[in-house]
């Protein structure tokens, strides 16, 4: 199977046209069917559902679009790493984490990096812990911000000196509003939107005690931008970290921490044994310094740490 292919496919599976997708990749509408009919011979698969105006993907298109997706974005990661000049340090650094403010200290080290080699890209990716995992796994990310609880075992890591607190985003006319922390006791019955991640929930359920049993969940969400709309129309109250979402003060909705108090740490880590290139390398050097002082060590290993962090893991 080419490269070219895939790059077909991709287009065919945006487009949802054949002509739409022809014409955007510069080629006949006969060549580039041929090609997605032989595509379906190799894999022995029906990817596409051809109706009259459209073409949709099927179950086993959806499942090798995603996987097409993957491992164009790794060549094309790779061939950018292999081209950048050697005199100057250029090329992308792929970050992917859950939403949390500890991103600043990221996007600190970043800054600085910046300054230094301006020819270095920063890309994001908003995900939770298993789509951020998967990346890095699939080398289409080099390190994952993680917000705990999480299973890092698998990988190089270590903790932030910083801590994010849970608590529950409300509209400010909420009948809890008026309080300045939330108890268990207080959740019961009410409307709930909830974090759709197994460990996280079960942290949740932990601090909730039998009061877990009483929850009236009403949605779950991936990532909080949306729910905190969903809050603001009147569907509930959302269980959440602090500082995701920006608070104005003559804004509709308030942030209140639980009562006992539950925070959690955060991690930075990368799959064990990793080749970094080397703005990858070099970004890591630069994110300990930026947390734990210094200057950036010329030629540092990427997978040291410095010896006096208290917070490595």
């Amino acid at each position: 199977m080419e490269l070219r292919t895939l790059r077909y496919f991709l287009a065919v599976a945006q487009a949802k046209t054949i002509s739409a997708a022809a014409e955007a990749l510069h080629v006949t509408q006969p060549t580039l069917s041929r090609q997605m009919q032989e595509l379906e011979e190799e894999l022995g698969k029906t990817l596409f559902l051809r109706g009259k105006r459209s073409i949709t993907l099927t179950e086993e298109g959806t499942f090798f679009r995603k996987r097409a997706q993957e491992v164009v974005s790794l060549l094309e990661k790779t061939t950018a790493e292999l081209k950048a000049p050697d005199e100057l340090l250029s090329g992308d650094i792929h970050i992917g984490g859950g939403e949390t403010d500890a991103i600043r200290l990221i996007a600190r080290a970043a800054r600085r990096m910046r300054q230094d080699h301006p020819h270095v890209t920063f890309h994001i990716f908003s995900g939770n812990a298993e789509d951020v995992m998967e990346k890095i796994d699939r080398d289409l990310v080099d390190f994952g911000l993680f917000i705990e609880p999480v299973d890092l075992s698998g990988y190089e890591f270590f903790r932030l000196p910083v801590k994010d607190r849970w608590g529950v985003l409300m509209r400010k006319d909420a009948p809890l509003a008026a309080r300045p922390s939330v108890a268990p006791a207080d959740l019961r019955g009410l409307p709930l939107l909830v974090s759709r991640q197994n460990m996280v929930n079960n942290e949740v359920a932990g601090w909730l005690g039998e009061t877990h049993e009483a929850l009236q969940v009403v949605a779950t969400y991936n990532l909080l931008y949306s729910a905190s709309i969903m809050v603001e129309e009147g569907m509930g109250y959302a269980l959440c970290l602090d500082r995701i979402i920006r608070l104005p003060e003559n804004g509709p909705l308030c942030f209140r921490p639980l009562r006992p108090a539950m925070e959690v740490g955060l991690n930075v880590a990368w799959k064990k044994q990793q080749i970094f290139s080397k703005p990858a390398r070099v970004f890591l050097d630069y994110l300990k310094a930026s947390l734990w002082g210094g200057p950036v060590a010329e030629g540092a290993s990427a997978t040291e740490t410095p010896q006096d962090d208290p917070a490595t893991a």
